[in-house]
């Protein structure tokens, strides 16, 4: 087996909850006591562009939420869905905390995630401690599980597939990267992504 070289991260998931998914929308909603029913189809139009860094968050919440008037300003609903973000239970955070210190391999953030909300997330968890590289789809303007943000991604780190492992929760994601060759590690649990990692030649001394 070729040695693996690079680790690429997701975020929500697998080191912390998701950012702005169908449970954090609706706790945010209800928080403000706004209808469901008239934002959610407004975000699926929105999201795609959002995370691809076409549109500020403004924008985003203008065509989602402020389409209407309402008695509560956009700044306090960005609050909000900021304060959806928190260390993920059972999640990573103490695997990632340790390769970078190891210094054995290198390590890039591959997520979906609109800027304001990215940038947030890696200043609060100081992410920026951990990760070398940061190849987010607002800074990118392409999604997973489209196959073009893996092979940008090896061609910005210079990277032969084989010698890239990938950590994810979704499996769309996972099987785009394993379609370019790419191992893929379908994240669990902490123990369980301990053990695949050790499968791979990289062992950690995290027990669980």
């Amino acid at each position: 087996m070729t040695e693996i070289s690079t680790i690429l991260w997701d975020v929500g998931g697998v080191l912390l909850t998701n950012g702005w998914d169908h449970a954090g929308r609706a706790a945010v909603l209800e928080h403000f006591g706004v209808d469901r029913a008239s934002v959610e189809p407004r975000h699926e139009v929105a999201n795609d562009p959002w995370e691809k860094g076409l549109m500020t968050v403004e924008q985003y919440l203008q065509q989602t939420v402020f389409f209407e008037p309402r008695p509560f300003t956009p700044a306090a609903f960005l609050q909000q869905m900021k304060e959806r973000s928190q260390l993920l239970p059972n999640g990573a955070i103490r695997i990632l905390q340790e390769l970078a210190a190891s210094e054995e391999v290198e390590l890039a953030m591959l997520n979906n995630e609109a800027r304001e909300l990215n940038d947030y997330r890696i200043e609060r968890f100081a992410l920026g401690l951990y990760f070398d590289v940061f190849l987010s789809s607002c800074y990118l303007g392409l999604r997973k599980p489209d196959e073009k943000i893996f092979e940008v991604a090896l061609d910005v780190l210079q990277r032969d597939p084989e010698e890239v492992a990938f950590i994810d929760d979704r499996e769309q994601n996972c099987a785009a990267a394993e379609a370019l060759g790419i191992h893929a590690i379908r994240y669990h649990d902490e123990a369980q992504c301990v053990q695949a990692l050790e499968h791979l030649g990289l062992h950690t001394l995290v027990r669980t």
